[in-house]
């Protein structure tokens, strides 16, 4: 990874690189068998670190941590510490999948209903093939199975393993079974995005992506489900932000 990529702001480390700068550093840790821990951060988990001390620990000890919501890359530059761009979890989960067809990588998936997980493998075999996919499970399991799954996905051999599992579950996941998990090269929280690849829920525009109204467009789906984590959480951070502001005033 290139040096000096470090910022820092809301008590959080982000890495300031593009998505191709995160595709490299993935395909160098895997052709030279090394381990990375990715992790994604927006608004909504930015403000739930600023009080889970084992949440802001998981996220802030990973290798790589890329700004997937455009409200933080907005926050950067009204810190006066820009990040250079959005890396967007599920863009960089699909860019990745043609990464491993490419250099025939294996990779794992792990999260989502029964019905979701297998129909993405269904999606990936026939566009990519057959040697892509090493294994896959949902992600619904009780906590004292964990071990066990961390097992299975280590056993399979995938140098890649992509984790659909909702925050915090999932970084604490991927932080307690770090050292079982130790030989898969890179390991990712991709959140929703198994859902999204098997349609079971739909992107926003890609206008409405750049303009950064991504979250509107969820919340306008599921609004019962959505209105306190981006209305209320969104209200949060843009505080934080101001807070943080003044502090440095």
């Amino acid at each position: 990874m290139q040096k000096n990529t470090k910022l820092r702001f809301l008590n959080t480390t982000i890495h300031n690189l593009t998505m191709k700068q995160t595709i490299e550093t993935v395909d160098n840790a895997v052709a030279q068998n090394r381990q990375l821990q990715h992790v994604v951060v927006n608004a909504g988990k930015m403000v739930a670190m600023q009080k889970d001390a084992q949440l802001r620990e998981s996220v802030n000890s990973s290798d790589i941590i890329n700004a997937d919501g455009q409200a933080v890359v907005w926050a950067s530059r009204f810190l006066g510490k820009p990040l250079k761009e959005r890396v967007a979890g599920i863009d960089l989960m699909q860019n990745l999948v043609e990464l491993a067809h490419q250099k025939k990588y294996k990779i794992f998936l792990l999260g989502a209903k029964e019905e979701v997980v297998s129909n993405v493998v269904k999606i990936y075999t026939e566009q990519y093939s057959n040697g892509l996919i090493a294994g896959y499970r949902n992600g619904y399991f009780k906590r004292e199975d964990e071990p066990e799954i961390a097992r299975q996905i280590a056993a399979s051999g995938a140098q890649i393993l992509f984790v659909a599992i909702t925050s915090p579950i999932k970084e604490n996941f991927l932080y307690n079974h770090r050292e079982i998990l130790k030989d898969v090269n890179f390991v990712m929280g991709v959140g929703g995005s198994f859902d999204v690849v098997a349609g079971v829920t739909k992107r926003a525009p890609l206008w409405m992506q750049k303009a950064g109204l991504e979250w509107f467009y969820r919340f306008a789906q599921e609004p019962k489900r959505m209105w306190k984590r981006y209305l209320v959480g969104n209200s949060k951070f843009i505080y934080l932000v101001l807070k943080e502001k003044l502090k440095g005033a």
